[in-house]
């Protein structure tokens, strides 16, 4: 599996957002991560290599963050996670023929997309494999993104929420969770149909939240807030794996796709927004609104041999405990708010980055 993240970058001082992302991925080009640039001037992403081993993975998610870190040092401004902006901004557009069409067709959408995520991409043997999957694992995503809230502010406002960049992505016209496709070649005739109609502009602008990679043999689960902590985006990745896993077993048995509405799907994402962890979630199966501790461990317990196969369950079940201790990056950005207001928010998140450089902290 590998990981994704995306990060803000602020000036440390005024707490700003900088639309500097050129700057910052020449200052890092001689780091040995890859920093690519987004949507926006005002944000970069990091990737880590594959790994099977999760105290792999964990080493290369605190390397990345670290990287992206310096990087954003030399050019004078901090990466941060903050999945939104708590600040006031006005984004820039990344140069860019791809980027440009996006603004003239999508508009205001495009404008104000200046959000950040963390994608875990899984690997897979084949196409149909991967669509199995995607079908599959549909009724437990929105608890990935529970656990990952990291998003309150907009547009210099509480919103109540504790993932708003979930409320901002579900704008493009080709995101959110998915009916089953069926098979690789379901998937790909609908793929073809949605093209055809000429409101997306490739392959690249379906932001389900999971998919078929188009340039990995992967499933790209694309849930996630980017987090606060490490450690949150190491228990994401690691029961991401977990999910695909126990889909991937489940396709090759032949057995059925659990029937769900996309409309419960889409309210099940929208109260794991609206809370996080803090309230009720929706069970799966039968859809009942239970305490989110419950529906997480009821993870745990569906993905469980699939983590005991890899050697996971235990540290799973630690990151959790330690996660519910802690708590997500939501409640953290609205503790530093009630400390030092919107600036506040910003300065604890560029605390916890430049804190992942300089303590060297242990993950798992």
């Amino acid at each position: 599996m590998g990981v994704e993240e995306e990060f803000l970058l602020v000036d440390p001082q005024s707490c700003v957002p900088r639309a500097i992302a050129s700057t910052v991925l020449r200052a890092g080009a001689d780091l040995d991560g890859d920093l690519t640039a987004e949507l926006q001037a005002e944000q970069v992403e990091t990737g880590t290599s594959p790994h099977t081993d999760l105290d792999d993975i964990a080493d290369d998610i605190v390397a990345r963050r670290r990287e992206a870190t310096t990087a954003a040092r030399r050019a004078g401004a901090a990466a941060v996670p903050l999945a939104t902006c708590p600040v006031p901004v006005d984004p820039h557009l990344t140069d860019g023929p791809r980027y440009a069409e996006m603004a003239r067709r999508f508009g205001r959408t495009t404008d104000e997309q200046l959000t950040c995520g963390c994608h875990v991409h899984v690997a897979v043997t084949s196409e149909d494999e991967a669509v199995g999957v995607v079908d599959r694992v549909q009724p437990w995503l929105a608890v990935l993104l529970a656990l990952s809230v990291n998003s309150p502010f907009w547009a210099a406002a509480d919103t109540g929420y504790c993932s708003y960049r979930s409320q901002v992505q579900v704008r493009w016209p080709s995101a959110g969770p998915t009916d089953p496709f069926g098979s690789a070649a379901d998937y790909r005739r609908i793929t073809e149909e949605l093209l055809r109609t000429e409101t997306l502009l490739d392959r690249g602008m379906l932001y389900f939240d999971a998919r078929p990679s188009h340039h990995h043999p992967t499933v790209e689960v694309r849930v996630g807030d980017v987090c606060r902590d490490p450690r949150d985006a190491l228990l994401l990745a690691a029961l991401t794996r977990g999910l695909v896993e126990t889909a991937a077993r489940e396709w090759a048995s032949e057995r059925p796709v659990a029937p769900v509405r996309i409309e419960m799907l889409r309210l099940a994402s929208w109260r794991a927004g609206r809370s996080g962890i803090d309230d009720t979630l929706l069970l799966p199966h039968d859809w009942r609104p239970v305490p989110a501790g419950v529906v997480v461990d009821a993870l745990i317990d569906h993905v469980a041999p699939a983590l005991t196969d890899a050697g996971d369950l235990v540290a799973v079940r630690g990151l959790w405990h330690d996660l519910r201790r802690r708590r997500p990056g939501a409640q953290h950005q609205r503790h530093a708010y009630r400390e030092g207001g919107l600036r506040g928010v910003v300065r604890d998140a560029v605390t916890a980055a430049e804190d992942l450089v300089d303590d060297a902290p242990t993950v798992i």
